[in-house]
């Protein structure tokens, strides 16, 4: 065990905007670890509730509280702590879950025994409103693949493909690697952020190490920007992916891999617009964005496939009835 006068082993780093439900379960866990010396960073970014309340009212030297001047987002919450950290170890914890006692020394044991700058775990995931707990990815799944590469990270993370993808994982890195590395999250991105930070660390020599047990508790929420996605998160995104490709020249599978995931973005940010104009009942709409990019339809489910299909027949018959030519529309799926 780590003496706690000196470094701490792990700095957690909470980012914390109107949290006052779930903030101090968050604490607590990180507070719990055990085997190692912690430290936890919580960063409130503005909140308009008891938030800042409830992390100063922690009684423990191990809890620093910092609150922003204004509203910058997650990604400026969480570089403001991790400049205010002095762990080894910076580990990023939302501040609506929480982590097992053993997640910490388990992730460093494995990141040690594999001479790795960055380490991620399994995640056990609790539904919205309660529920078993299911785990993300199989524990066999994760204990065949010891690391993770720049090319796997970035195709794991092609929309559409899975429910669940390695962007989900909540890696811990050495601060000094972060430093030395001039790595940061992205300020202007509210979604995509931990994504851009985590395959910046792997384009920058990162080895990423694998501890296949399920460490971090994530609670699913329906409010979740990263479950609600928009038109303007997929913008965000793609520049995000344009700054990232910027900075690192990509080539072989990387390239590839890049490749896929942009393409999966261009047709998410059609589906979106194809969704917009269902919601604002415009054929025209759905038209347009099907022949800029057929490809992304696929994606259309039900019920959502038939409104589109009723749309484009409704379209079809009014064309038919001024003079148009009307043509029959193939279901999509």
């Amino acid at each position: 065990m780590s003496d706690a006068s000196q470094q701490p082993d792990v700095t957690f780093v909470i980012a914390a905007y109107n949290a006052e439900d779930t903030l101090a379960r968050s604490i607590d866990s990180a507070l719990a670890q055990t085997s190692v010396a912690v430290e936890v960073v919580v960063v409130d970014d503005c909140s308009t509730d008891s938030t800042s309340a409830i992390a100063t009212g922690f009684d423990d030297g191990r809890v620093k509280v910092i609150r922003q001047a204004e509203n910058g987002g997650p990604g400026r919450a969480r570089n403001t702590g991790i400049a205010a950290a002095s762990g080894a170890w910076i580990a990023v914890l939302d501040a609506d879950d929480e982590v097992r006692p053993q997640r910490s020394s388990a992730m460093i044991e494995r990141a040690r025994s594999m001479g790795a700058d960055i380490v991620v775990d399994n995640l056990e995931v609790i539904p919205m409103g309660g529920g078993n707990a299911t785990q993300m990815f199989t524990t066999e799944e994760l204990a065949r693949r010891t690391e993770i590469t720049l090319a796997e990270y970035i195709d794991s993370n092609v929309i559409f493909r899975d429910t669940f993808n390695f962007g989900y994982m909540k890696p811990m890195f050495r601060r000094d690697f972060l430093l030395r590395h001039d790595l940061v999250f992205g300020e202007e991105l509210r979604i995509g952020e931990d994504y851009i930070m985590m395959a910046s660390a792997l384009a920058s020599g990162g080895r990423c190490a694998v501890e296949p047990s399920a460490g971090y508790i994530y609670h699913l929420r329906q409010e979740s920007i990263s479950r609600v996605l928009e038109l303007r998160h997929v913008d965000a995104m793609l520049a995000g992916d344009c700054d990232f490709q910027a900075r690192f020249p990509l080539k072989g599978s990387v390239l590839a891999a890049q490749y896929r995931r942009t393409r999966s973005l261009i047709e998410a940010h059609t589906f979106l617009t194809v969704v917009d104009a269902i919601k604002a009942r415009s054929p025209g709409g759905v038209i347009r964005a099907a022949i800029a990019h057929p490809a992304a339809l696929r994606h259309l489910r039900m019920p959502i496939a038939v409104r589109v299909q009723r749309l484009l027949d409704r379209s079809s018959d009014v064309l038919g009835r001024s003079g148009g030519r009307k043509r029959r529309v193939r279901q999509p799926g």
